[in-house]
């Protein structure tokens, strides 16, 4: 797992925010596109693509894309 490669993966979950604007310090629950649905859909797509839980509490202590890439790797 690395960061280039779960950034996007991460980004792909958008539909309407260009993958330009996603980097590791990008602060994702500022984009204007973001939701709890879109929550829910990071939380999927981290099991199915690295078979690890994140939690909506994860979600919640990150800031950036950086930390949940960290949150994730210490799974």
């Amino acid at each position: 797992m690395n960061i280039t490669n779960f950034i996007l993966k991460f980004s792909e979950q958008f539909d309407d925010t260009d993958t330009s604007e996603f980097s590791a310090e990008t602060k994702f629950k500022n984009l204007d596109e973001w939701s709890s649905m879109l929550a829910l859909s990071i939380i999927a797509m981290a099991d199915e693509e690295y078979e690890k839980e994140v939690t909506g509490e994860d979600i919640r202590n990150s800031e950036t894309i950086q930390d949940l890439f960290d949150i994730l790797s210490k799974k």
